[in-house]
Protein backbone atom coordinates (compact mmCIF):
# COMPACT_ATOMS: atom_id res chain seq x y z
CA UNK A 1 0.00 0.00 0.00
CA UNK A 2 1.09 3.74 -0.29
CA UNK A 3 0.13 6.37 1.42
CA UNK A 4 0.26 10.11 0.48
CA UNK A 5 0.38 13.26 2.38
CA UNK A 6 -0.91 16.35 0.54
CA UNK A 7 1.29 19.12 2.15
CA UNK A 8 0.80 17.86 5.71
CA UNK A 9 1.40 20.94 8.34
CA UNK A 10 1.56 19.26 11.91
CA UNK A 11 4.95 17.30 12.65
CA UNK A 12 3.57 14.75 15.28
CA UNK A 13 0.69 13.86 12.68
CA UNK A 14 3.44 13.03 9.90
CA UNK A 15 5.47 10.93 12.98
CA UNK A 16 2.79 9.37 13.53
CA UNK A 17 1.55 8.34 10.03
CA UNK A 18 5.38 7.32 9.29
CA UNK A 19 5.34 4.54 12.41
CA UNK A 20 2.19 3.23 11.10
CA UNK A 21 3.65 2.96 7.60
CA UNK A 22 6.28 1.58 8.88
CA UNK A 23 5.03 -1.16 11.56
CA UNK A 24 2.39 -1.74 8.73
CA UNK A 25 5.35 -1.90 5.62
CA UNK A 26 3.48 0.87 3.80
CA UNK A 27 5.32 3.43 1.48
CA UNK A 28 5.21 6.96 2.63
CA UNK A 29 4.72 9.65 0.16
CA UNK A 30 4.90 13.07 1.19
CA UNK A 31 3.91 16.19 -1.20
CA UNK A 32 5.38 19.37 -0.19
CA UNK A 33 5.14 21.86 0.46
CA UNK A 34 5.38 20.46 4.18
CA UNK A 35 4.74 22.20 7.02
CA UNK A 36 7.52 21.27 9.05
CA UNK A 37 11.27 20.35 8.65
CA UNK A 38 11.83 16.88 7.87
CA UNK A 39 14.30 17.19 11.24
CA UNK A 40 11.91 18.54 13.20
CA UNK A 41 12.39 17.03 16.61
CA UNK A 42 8.24 16.38 16.92
CA UNK A 43 8.28 14.67 13.60
CA UNK A 44 11.17 12.01 14.51
CA UNK A 45 9.65 11.78 18.56
CA UNK A 46 6.31 10.96 16.89
CA UNK A 47 8.10 8.38 14.55
CA UNK A 48 10.06 6.89 17.42
CA UNK A 49 12.52 3.88 16.61
CA UNK A 50 11.12 3.35 13.00
CA UNK A 51 12.41 5.44 10.58
CA UNK A 52 14.92 2.74 9.91
CA UNK A 53 11.98 0.50 8.85
CA UNK A 54 10.35 3.45 6.78
CA UNK A 55 10.43 3.66 3.14
CA UNK A 56 9.71 7.12 2.24
CA UNK A 57 9.53 9.65 -0.89
CA UNK A 58 9.31 13.31 -1.13
CA UNK A 59 7.12 15.21 -3.99
CA UNK A 60 7.14 18.58 -5.24
CA UNK A 61 3.50 18.34 -6.39
CA UNK A 62 0.52 15.79 -6.56
CA UNK A 63 0.70 15.96 -10.03
CA UNK A 64 4.18 14.32 -9.80
CA UNK A 65 2.80 11.61 -7.96
CA UNK A 66 0.06 10.87 -10.38
CA UNK A 67 2.55 10.91 -12.86
CA UNK A 68 5.01 8.77 -11.63
CA UNK A 69 2.29 5.55 -10.87
CA UNK A 70 0.22 6.06 -13.69
CA UNK A 71 -1.91 2.81 -13.92
CA UNK A 72 -2.39 2.73 -9.91
CA UNK A 73 -5.40 2.95 -8.31
CA UNK A 74 -5.85 6.53 -6.11
CA UNK A 75 -8.22 6.98 -2.91
CA UNK A 76 -8.76 10.15 -1.81
CA UNK A 77 -10.24 10.47 2.05
CA UNK A 78 -12.38 13.76 2.07
CA UNK A 79 -15.22 14.70 4.04
CA UNK A 80 -17.09 15.39 1.07
CA UNK A 81 -16.62 11.63 -0.26
CA UNK A 82 -19.74 10.03 -1.57
CA UNK A 83 -19.01 6.57 -0.80
CA UNK A 84 -18.00 4.73 2.64
CA UNK A 85 -14.20 3.80 2.49
CA UNK A 86 -15.31 -0.05 3.69
CA UNK A 87 -17.42 0.50 0.19
CA UNK A 88 -13.84 -0.26 -1.79
CA UNK A 89 -11.94 -2.80 -2.90
CA UNK A 90 -8.67 -2.03 -2.45
CA UNK A 91 -5.65 -3.49 -4.07
CA UNK A 92 -2.22 -4.34 -2.20
CA UNK A 93 -0.63 -1.38 -4.08
CA UNK A 94 -3.25 1.09 -4.30
CA UNK A 95 -2.52 4.83 -3.23
CA UNK A 96 -4.77 6.36 -0.36
CA UNK A 97 -4.30 10.03 -0.42
CA UNK A 98 -4.83 12.54 2.37
CA UNK A 99 -5.10 16.28 2.49
CA UNK A 100 -3.66 18.77 5.27
CA UNK A 101 -5.31 19.12 8.93
CA UNK A 102 -6.67 22.30 8.50
CA UNK A 103 -8.46 22.41 5.53
CA UNK A 104 -8.13 18.61 4.21
CA UNK A 105 -7.82 17.73 -0.69
CA UNK A 106 -7.98 21.00 -2.58
CA UNK A 107 -11.14 20.79 -4.47
CA UNK A 108 -9.23 20.76 -7.68
CA UNK A 109 -8.20 17.46 -7.16
CA UNK A 110 -11.46 16.21 -5.57
CA UNK A 111 -13.04 17.36 -8.43
CA UNK A 112 -10.86 15.31 -10.53
CA UNK A 113 -11.54 12.57 -8.75
CA UNK A 114 -14.82 12.43 -7.67
CA UNK A 115 -15.48 8.40 -7.93
CA UNK A 116 -12.39 7.66 -5.51
CA UNK A 117 -13.27 10.01 -3.13
CA UNK A 118 -13.95 7.97 0.31
CA UNK A 119 -15.25 9.04 3.79
CA UNK A 120 -15.03 7.59 7.37
CA UNK A 121 -18.65 8.06 8.60
CA UNK A 122 -19.20 10.97 11.15
CA UNK A 123 -21.66 12.38 13.42
CA UNK A 124 -22.90 15.41 11.68
CA UNK A 125 -21.57 18.19 13.71
CA UNK A 126 -18.19 16.66 13.52
CA UNK A 127 -15.45 18.62 11.38
CA UNK A 128 -13.18 16.01 10.92
CA UNK A 129 -11.31 13.18 12.71
CA UNK A 130 -7.20 14.10 13.15
CA UNK A 131 -5.12 12.93 10.43
CA UNK A 132 -3.03 10.38 12.33
CA UNK A 133 -6.22 8.43 13.01
CA UNK A 134 -7.66 8.51 9.69
CA UNK A 135 -4.36 7.10 8.16
CA UNK A 136 -4.94 4.44 10.21
CA UNK A 137 -8.65 3.52 9.69
CA UNK A 138 -8.08 3.13 5.92
CA UNK A 139 -4.98 1.51 5.93
CA UNK A 140 -6.13 -0.97 8.64
CA UNK A 141 -9.59 -1.80 6.12
CA UNK A 142 -7.80 -1.88 2.57
CA UNK A 143 -4.66 -4.44 4.09
CA UNK A 144 -7.39 -6.47 6.31
CA UNK A 145 -9.19 -6.74 2.96
CA UNK A 146 -6.07 -8.33 0.96
CA UNK A 147 -5.04 -10.38 4.39
CA UNK A 148 -2.85 -8.27 5.69
CA UNK A 149 -0.11 -8.71 3.03
CA UNK A 150 3.31 -9.22 4.82
CA UNK A 151 2.33 -8.93 8.24
CA UNK A 152 2.60 -11.30 11.20
CA UNK A 153 -0.73 -12.46 11.88
CA UNK A 154 -1.87 -14.66 15.03
CA UNK A 155 -4.67 -16.86 14.50
CA UNK A 156 -8.11 -16.76 16.12
CA UNK A 157 -8.92 -19.80 15.07
CA UNK A 158 -9.38 -22.31 18.15
CA UNK A 159 -7.86 -25.49 18.37
CA UNK A 160 -10.52 -28.16 19.19
CA UNK A 161 -8.13 -31.30 20.27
Amino acid sequence: MHLVLVQPEIPANAGNVARTCAVTGAVLHLVKPLGFSVDDKHLKRAGLDYWHMLKVYYHESFDEVLAAYRGHQFYFATTKGRRVYTEVKYGVDDFLVFGKETSGLPDEILNRFPEQCIRIPMVNDARSLNLSNSVAIVLYEALRQNDFPGLQKISTKRNNT
